[in-house]
């Protein structure tokens, strides 16, 4: 019953920790059995180690239609200084319009990634200096860490720039640069010059030949 009324109160979070739990459940042999034994019944899904949500709470967003910003929120949680970015924002913008499954974040740690219920989260590493260009979104009642449309097409060539040693390499993107406007392109070439790549220039020009 007591592991029960505990549940009960994990629930009502959008996911906690393994400190959360012990708070509620301090014997350490008590709480691991706890959370295997919900963890095999499927009350509870396992994010990433020590990190947890509850099927219930899932249920509940998903009822809401809250459920894809969940996912978004928990991109910023799994690994913290990360943004989310590259294709998974493209593709919000409809300038990669192949399908994506991973969500793709940058961060200033190591390059990492985890595969849980809610999928597969991905995050490849940025110097401090590009760590910008991201903004705060509160939405659906969750605070997402997101790149804004240039910066995500910058990241998503940055981390390509060596493979895209000619024009072509470059066109074989298929990108729809179309829905950039004026101002997007100025924002791209600022992180172009940051970075003060010779390849990453020549990238600028082939993308954007009749606007820069």
């Amino acid at each position: 019953m007591v592991s029960k009324e505990i549940i009960r109160l994990l629930e009502k979070l959008p996911f906690f920790d393994s400190t959360i739990a012990k708070n509620l459940i301090p014997q350490d042999y008590y709480l691991r059995i706890v959370l295997s034994r919900y963890s095999k019944s499927g009350k509870i899904a396992r994010l990433k180690k020590g990190l947890y949500t509850s099927k219930s709470y899932i249920d509940t967003i998903q009822k809401e239609g809250r459920y894809s910003t969940f996912v978004e929120f928990i991109a910023n949680v799994l690994y913290p200084s990360s943004y989310i970015s590259g294709e998974y924002v493209l593709h919000k913008h409809n300038i990669l319009t192949e399908s994506v499954v991973n969500i793709t974040n940058m961060s200033l740690w190591k390059t990492a990634h985890f595969s849980n219920s809610l999928g597969t989260f991905i995050y490849h590493t940025i110097k401090k200096d590009l760590f910008t260009g991201y903004t705060m979104h509160n939405r659906d009642g969750f605070t997402i860490f997101e790149a804004t449309k240039a910066k995500a097409l910058f990241d998503y060539v940055y981390l390509r720039k060596k493979y895209l040693t000619h024009k072509n390499s470059i066109e074989e993107l298929r990108l729809n640069t179309d829905s950039m406007n004026t101002k997007d392109i100025y924002e791209f070439r600022k992180y172009v010059h940051l970075e003060n790549s010779p390849r990453l220039n020549a990238i600028l020009t082939t993308l954007f030949r009749k606007d820069t």
